[in-house]
């Protein structure tokens, strides 16, 4: 069967999206790496917090974690709203919160007061699909390949640039100088949205469904605390386990409820499908991958030689011999396009997963000098880049248009939740093989060694289950992953063998509704 979906249209094209796309690529990717740095901006302060903060070391993990969990529940939801009420604005406005907790995160040493602010920070993590969703609109589709996986990117980048840069002003600067920073970059990336970047005039049918936003962030929120606090907790203690049965219960209530709902926040029959439910649950395994090199690799190197293993630097060293993570990440997304313009985001997810595998593989035997951590991230950042550039094509090739914001925010959060789960489990494993080095317990080399081996596996994991997504195909919601106007010739030309063209969404101006045809049940 064939089904037919009507979008809302709303205002003018005034102009080609050829001719205006120039600034959006650059000032989107801006916004997503400022957004993507509150992820690692305490990183280089978090064992000193309980002191910062006047409290013990179980409460100040809250500073993290509200992040964390601000972040997952935002994503979807922001998405949503994204496809309803302009996909500009909501990145605006996810922007504008961001900025008002970095200013109450700068003027705070109070507990709970900095709880709230960095929970306002992680609600701007939302961005990342909306950014997403923007470029699908409003882009040529010779330059859609590019632009996405830069932007998908554009988590990693910005941790991965972060980590030194944080610890620089951490090292040389009260700390309060760390928001203070991160307010200043929202408020340039606003600017420059509001300035440079369109509103998209294609918008989603329908009104936002408030009890599935309320039920979606319960139901996180009851499942991401045992797991960021499990250890602190003890995984078989009751709050941990009453935790998990009732996230459990209140997302098959959820659900349900969304399976009857005529305009639901997650449409649960499309996140069925199989290219989208592997898609999401392989970029749980990539979330994993991806956290594990940023918890192992700093430390180890600020491990003092004392240790026997630990290589002596600095906090700022460590973290410029982590920043090539970020570094080749960006600049794999060209690469990225052309080997997905020929062979399929598929092909690309699954190779960039196998570089990930080696990395972490050739990585077990690496961790003797700070050259080898350095040569780890580069090789894992061209993996994790690969894998992450793929995903937003993946997902917007099986939905219709009008759900751009909610399937990438859906996304997003996928990989959250393998983030989260690699900071539970990679964080017990370092403190369960911890040793005793004079009055101190630190990680040992047997823990770093174990936490790769986990990574590694998880990342083989979604390699399996990768391979069973769909080969690229004739698409009733098509992408063409092209970098430039000869990529896109030879897609076309590719099409002529065998492979079907990808012709990108192309508005329609005017006020008359947009159909858009696609494959149905």
């Amino acid at each position: 069967m064939r089904r037919t979906k009507q979008i809302r249209h709303t205002g003018e094209l005034s102009e080609p999206r050829q001719a205006r796309s120039g600034p959006i690529v650059p000032v989107l990717a801006f916004a997503g790496i400022t957004v993507a740095v509150m992820q690692t901006l305490l990183v280089p302060v978090i064992k000193d917090l309980p002191v910062l903060l006047s409290t013990d070391p179980a409460n100040a993990t809250w500073v993290m974690t509200a992040t964390l969990l601000a972040g997952a529940v935002s994503t979807p939801i922001m998405g949503r709203l994204g496809d309803l009420y302009g996909k500009r604005r909501m990145l605006l406005l996810s922007l504008a919160v961001m900025v008002v907790g970095s200013l109450i995160c700068a003027s705070t040493d109070d507990l709970v007061v900095m709880i709230t602010g960095r929970a306002l920070q992680g609600f701007a993590m939302g961005a990342i699909p909306l950014g997403i969703g923007i470029m699908r609109d409003e882009l040529p589709r010779e330059k859609l390949g590019s632009a996405m996986a830069l932007m998908s990117s554009s988590i990693g980048v910005g941790g991965g640039l972060a980590l030194p840069a944080a610890a620089l002003v951490a090292q040389h600067a009260d700390w309060h100088a760390l928001f203070l920073g991160s307010a200043g970059l929202g408020l340039l990336a606003m600017a420059l949205t509001y300035a440079l970047v369109p509103e998209p005039p294609l918008r989603a049918p329908g009104t936002f469904d408030v009890v599935g936003a309320l039920g979606l962030s319960l139901g996180l929120v009851l499942l991401l605390l045992p797991v960021t606090k499990g250890s602190d907790w003890g995984w078989t203690s009751a709050p941990t386990l009453g935790l998990l049965a009732a996230s459990v219960a209140t997302l098959v209530l959820w659900g349900l409820f969304e399976l009857r709902t005529p305009a639901p926040l997650v449409d649960l029959r499309t996140t069925a499908r199989r290219e989208v439910l592997l898609t999401n649950l392989a970029s749980i395994m990539v979330g994993v991958a991806f956290y594990a090199v940023s918890l192992v690799l700093p430390q180890l190197l600020q491990l003092p030689t004392s240790t026997g293993y630990g290589l002596g630097q600095s906090m700022v060293v460590a973290g410029l011999c982590v920043a090539p993570l970020g570094v080749t990440m960006m600049f794999v997304a060209p690469l990225y396009a052309r080997i997905s313009a020929r062979r399929g985001p598929k092909v690309t997810l699954m190779l960039g997963m196998l570089v990930i595998a080696i990395g972490y593989g050739a990585g077990l035997g690496l961790l003797s000098a700070a050259w080898q951590t350095v040569l780890i991230a580069v090789v894992l950042g061209a993996g994790i880049g690969l894998a992450y550039s793929s995903l937003p094509a993946l997902i917007i090739g099986a939905v219709d248009p009008s759900e751009t914001g909610a399937a990438n925010g859906l996304n997003t959060l996928m990989r959250s939740i393998g983030t989260s789960v690699s900071s539970a489990v990679i964080g017990m494993v370092l403190a369960n093989t911890s040793v005793t080095t004079g009055s101190a317990q630190v990680p040992s080399m047997e823990g770093f060694r174990i936490s790769f081996l986990i990574a590694m596996g998880a990342v083989l994991v979604g390699l399996v289950l990768a391979a069973f997504l769909p080969s690229r195909r004739p698409s009733a919601h098509p992408v063409l992953l092209a970098s430039s106007a000869d990529d896109a010739r030879a897609a076309r030309a590719g099409a002529g063998a065998g492979q079907a063209p990808a012709p990108g969404p192309a508005p329609t101006p005017g006020p008359a509704p947009v159909h858009v045809t696609g494959a149905g049940g």
